[in-house]
């Protein structure tokens, strides 16, 4: 069987989508007989069946080396010349049409994953109408799709409220082994000029508006001493505020766990998250959590290893903080690795998604392996 990923959400150097599609290819490639390969924009156009397929696309300024092919008949043509029995899109643009045409020429299942909620990006930017227009046309293109996987129950329930009925769970996982609480080996308090006894808490992302960083900002400055914020996403390092320090984004797994596991813990004011990946990296790292109650953020973070605070309420966030660390932070570390290796591993979701595909398979009458999992 030839599965092939496909979507313009890629950077070679970074991005939660990245990630999955590079676990997801290591480990079918590791413990099945699948062919994995991923199409995906690149700086040229070279064609490999079982590995990694590029379009060539002009890079987008300022993202981390994103690219976008704009010709969607090359895309069409490479899926064609890639011969899969099955199709999977991360996107809803020109690769999931092309991936349409593909599918119904070849008589293969076609997948989508949601990993974004785009109805809602757009209502941001443009306004409720042009995201309601979008949402209308998410629906158009899902109902086209064999099946919609989406990474948490929130954007399950989201997908059918706007009349995709045909959606399936499936999370997605964390390299246990790269994000591991053996990865505390800087001294970030030397690093950053820090006093001994700071309560250091780092958030690691996007500074996008939905990540609302104002209001971590907002509630360091409430703490105050010896409460300090690590941000790591910046364009560069700098001192914002006397308690909130920022340095570039870790491209590097290895690194980024490094800096992770390196802090008390992980601080995430975000309300929109779909799934939130960086979370449970964290918790894998053996850190605890202070996050907004909202998006899909609630599913992972249970009582046992962090806190929820209000959204958009720097006030609440700055108590959440404070009561962390009025109880042990070890139980919550020890309990936010368990939580992640016992139902967030890759070998857990890909197993999953492998049993939908085989139901797609049977369903198209196409030819999968009958048993996925190598003896």
């Amino acid at each position: 069987m030839h599965v092939v990923d496909t979507t313009v959400f890629y950077s070679p150097t970074s991005g939660g989508v990245k990630r999955y599609l590079s676990a997801k290819h290591a480990w079918l490639t590791e413990h099945t007989h699948i062919t994995h390969t991923l199409l995906v924009p690149g700086d040229r156009t070279e064609l490999h069946r079982g590995a990694v397929s590029t379009l060539r696309g002009w890079r987008v300024p300022g993202t981390f080396n994103y690219r976008l092919p704009l010709d969607p008949f090359r895309w069409n043509a490479a899926l064609h010349e890639l011969e899969p029995d099955l199709i999977e899109v991360g996107d809803a643009f020109h690769p999931a049409w092309a991936a349409w045409r593909v599918a119904q020429k070849r008589g293969i299942p076609l997948a989508g994953f949601y990993h974004s909620n785009l109805p809602q990006l757009v209502e941001r930017r443009y306004g409720p109408m042009t995201g309601s227009a979008f949402a209308h046309y998410v629906r158009w293109l899902y109902q086209r799709f064999d099946i919609v996987f989406a990474p948490s129950r929130y954007m399950c329930d989201y997908l059918q409220s706007i009349g995709v009925a045909h959606t399936a769970l499936q999370p997605l996982g964390v390299d246990t082994d790269i994000f591991h609480p053996s990865r505390r080996v800087r001294d970030l308090r030397r690093e950053l000029g820090l006093p001994h006894g700071t309560r250091l808490l780092a958030f690691a992302g996007r500074f996008s508006g939905e990540k609302n960083i104002d209001v971590l900002r907002a509630a360091f400055t409430k703490l105050g001493a010896p409460y300090h914020l690590l941000l790591i996403g910046g364009a560069e390092s700098a001192r914002l505020d006397p308690n909130v320090t920022t340095v570039p984004y870790r491209r590097d797994s290895i690194e980024l766990a490094e800096w992770l596991a390196s802090a008390d813990a992980l601080v995430h004011a975000g309300t929109r998250e779909t799934f939130g990946l960086v979370l449970l990296e964290a918790m894998a790292c053996g850190l605890p959590i202070v996050a907004a109650r909202a998006g899909a953020v609630p599913e992972i973070i249970t009582p046992d290893v962090g806190l929820l605070a209000e959204p958009h309420d720097s006030s609440s966030l700055a108590d959440a903080i404070a009561a962390l660390y009025d109880s042990p932070l070890d139980a919550r570390s020890k309990a936010a690795r368990a939580r992640v290796v016992s139902t967030f591993s890759w070998s857990q979701a890909l197993q999953t998604q492998l049993a939908t595909y085989a139901r797609l398979a049977h369903v198209a009458g196409v030819d999968a392996v009958p048993d996925p999992l190598l003896q």
